[in-house]
Parts: C-alpha cells; structure tokens; sequence
C-alpha cells in the first residue's frame, strides 16, 4: 500500500510509531524502503524495540536507530528471553542503555500467555529492568500478557511508578488500564483495537485520558484493519490512529496530534 492509499493527515500534523520492530528479519529486504514510506506519510518519528528476541536484538535496534534521525530504540530483556537474564548479559544491557538515543528499558514484563521462559526468571527479570530503569532514570515499555495483576503488584513493588512509562500493545481490561493509568502509565493502542471482536479493548481506549494514550504498530506484527494477513509496518499505524479517533469521536488530526505529544513526554523525546 502506498503512502497515498493510508489515512491523511492534516497539514502540519504528525504521527509517531510509538513501538516497531525495525530489526526484524522480515524488513530485511527493503528496510530502507519502509522507513521512507513511513515520514511521507507523516509518521515522522519511530521507536524500534531492541528486545524483540534474543538479546542481541538490544545492539540492532541501537544500530539502526544511530544511522536514522527519524529512529530511536529501547533496550530490555522480553520475557520470552528472560531465561538469558544473566549478570553479564545485565551489565551489557546497562551500558547500552546509556547510548545516545536509547529512551527507554524495555520491552520488559511478563507473559504467562506463551511462557517461553519460567515464571520465576520472568519475574525476576523483571524486577531487574524495572531496577535498571529507576537506576538510569529512563522510562519503562512493558509487555504483558495473561499476567496484569501480578505486573501491578511486581511494578508497585519495584517502584516502577518513580520512571513511568508505557503498557505496550495494550490488551486488558477496562479495570487493569485504571489500575496502570493510576500508576501513572500511559496505554499504547496497537491494529488490535481496529479487529471486529475488540469490544472491550475500544471501551478501554475510551476511558484513557486523552493525555494517556499512544499508537503503535508493534510491526511487523498485528497489522490493522484493513490489511490483516500483510505485514505491518510503522506507516500503517495511521490506521490504528483513524480507528481510535472514531473510538473517541475526534478527528484524525486531533487523535495524531495528541498521541505524538504523548509520546514526546513519555519517552522525554526532543521536541520538534
């Protein structure tokens, strides 16, 4: 799909992928090409996700985003790759945090869905990215699934609150985005919120404060509504934006406007 055939965006009015997944092989033939379609379309600024697999996933992202002036990165441990959470592999996460344009530990969390590491080292890795964020005073992107509760009770315990951040790709309930918003986090909206069966999702994108919420494309996954079955990636994100502006009965431009400014004080970006 072409930057002409994506939802437009009023002049002057920019979008920014709060959460993508540049590194992944699957935009290894024509990387260079989706990030060009993605600032025509006005989706001016990315953040790629280095803790989308292994862990050396972290020094792509960092990589990437040192080449692009439109990419930043976060770094993390994903709790499919807690299991690798070794002090030596913590001490390398700890200096690349610290490179230019890392804004953020993540992602980070618990995911009791797939469980491809034990609960406990999990857990424990958790703790630890949550320590590193508070250590470093850098924001936390979390991933969760099956498993809010124990993540409220794991982040009021670490004192995730002091560094905030955001719940990614949020999927929960109406009173599990409460319990997270009172923890002072904001909700990130992938494609899910624009599938048929995402009732309760969209009551919960409705209750977000306008001054809460982000967009995301989590690409090159859950591609939205209506190019389910492609690969997604960050221009798409205008999709989730247009679904969400209907959600909240706002105009493209507004729901755009709002989440880039969200996302500029979530991750403390420079402002343009």
């Amino acid at each position: 799909m072409a930057p002409a055939d994506l939802p437009r965006l009023t002049a002057g009015v920019s979008a920014i992928d709060s959460h993508c997944h540049l590194d992944e092989e699957r935009f290894a033939g024509d990387r260079e090409a989706v990030i060009t379609r993605a600032i025509a379309a006005g989706v001016t600024t990315m953040i790629t996700i280095g803790a989308g697999g292994p862990l050396q996933c972290n020094d792509e992202a960092v990589a990437l985003a040192a080449l692009h002036p439109a990419i930043f990165a976060t770094v993390g441990i994903h709790p499919h790759a807690a299991s690798e959470a070794s002090e030596p592999a913590l001490a390398a996460l700890e200096r690349l945090a610290q490179q230019p344009k890392v804004l953020a530990i993540g992602e980070t969390g618990l995911d009791f869905y797939y469980d491809n590491s034990p609960r406990p080292a999990q857990e424990a890795a958790f703790r630890r990215c949550i320590a590193l964020a508070r250590r470093l005073r850098l924001p936390l992107t979390i991933h969760l699934r099956d498993a809010g509760e124990v993540a409220i009770t794991i982040m009021r315990e670490e004192g995730a609150a002091e560094v905030g951040g955001v719940i990614h790709c949020f999927s929960g309930s109406a009173a599990e985005a409460r319990a997270f918003l009172d923890l002072g986090f904001y909700l990130s909206f992938s494609g899910i919120v624009t599938f048929k069966n995402a009732g309760e999702l969209q009551a919960a994108a409705r209750l977000t404060p306008a001054d809460r919420l982000l967009i995301e494309t989590d690409a090159p996954f859950l591609t939205p509504a209506p190019l389910r079955g492609r690969r997604n990636e960050p221009a798409y994100v205008l999709f989730t934006a247009q679904a969400l502006a209907a959600i909240r009965g706002v105009s493209l431009g507004e729901l755009a406007a709002r989440t880039h400014a969200n996302t500029v004080a979530c991750f403390r970006l420079p402002r343009s």
